[in-house]
């Protein structure tokens, strides 16, 4: 084999090496992309549940001084009124916020209003501090996001009068389980096992479908799972994670 032969079989090697190395930190960049969208995301998020939780704590002090008011007046009836309204408004956000997760109480909370602007009760029952979950936050997050996401454009398209999205938090022994539901429109049998795929829509415009696609692929990073039941009344999607040592 001549000098210029080898010369060439060199070239190509560094060549191929230097493609797959380009190839590799392509992908990286990528992904350090996604995480740093999703870490703001969250941060955003946090800001906005820090500002809401500082003016509750004034609107409460200020509730404080309108009962006491009314106490004094010996209204007890419209004290007892008043207290029923402040305790449900309290409960909205009391309840997005028991997780060990500080970014996923934020998304909630964030869910949370993004839905109440949109006329659709949201409803968060949180049954575990998920303090053995494995997951990255902002992987948590962004799954979640997705699937919520989801539940919102599905109550677009429907046309009852009381639209609302519950997320359910819970745990088993070996298990966390996260589980959102709503009473949008069902999800034909024969399209459940193709929503996960990427660029899958029931919708013409470009760009639906890309949630739940995004959803999978996180969950089969994560060793997570996914479930589906869709009928009439209801949508639930079931997410879940083996808990870590």
């Amino acid at each position: 084999m001549g000098s210029i032969e080898i010369y060439l079989i060199i070239t190509a090697s560094l060549a191929l090496i230097l493609a797959i190395s380009a190839a590799l930190l392509a992908r990286s960049f990528k992904k350090q992309a996604k995480r740093n969208d999703s870490l703001v995301e969250s941060l955003e998020n946090l800001s906005r549940l820090n500002d809401k939780l500082r003016t509750d704590r004034h609107d409460y002090l200020n509730h404080l001084q309108v009962i006491y008011g009314l106490m004094e007046l010996k209204e007890y009836d419209e004290m007892n009124s008043y207290l029923r309204k402040v305790y449900k408004e309290l409960l909205k956000t009391g309840k997005a916020i028991k997780t060990s997760k500080p970014a996923l109480n934020a998304l909630l909370a964030a869910k949370m209003a993004e839905a109440e602007s949109s006329n659709v009760e949201f409803v968060v029952e949180v049954k575990s501090d998920l303090s053995k979950l494995s997951i990255e936050d902002w992987e948590l997050c962004k799954i979640l996001s997705n699937i919520m996401d989801n539940a919102m454009r599905a109550l677009e398209e429907s046309d009852r009068e009381e639209k609302h999205i519950g997320v359910n938090i819970t745990e088993t022994p070996d298990k966390y389980i996260f589980e959102v539901s709503n009473n949008g429109p069902a999800i034909p049998e024969e399209m459940q096992a193709k929503i996960f795929k990427k660029g899958f829509s029931t919708k013409k415009e470009e760009g639906h479908g890309m949630g739940l696609s995004i959803v999978a692929d996180s969950l089969y990073a994560n060793k997570g799972k996914i479930g589906l039941n869709s009928n009439e009344e209801e949508t639930v999607f079931t997410v879940e994670f083996e808990k870590g040592e």
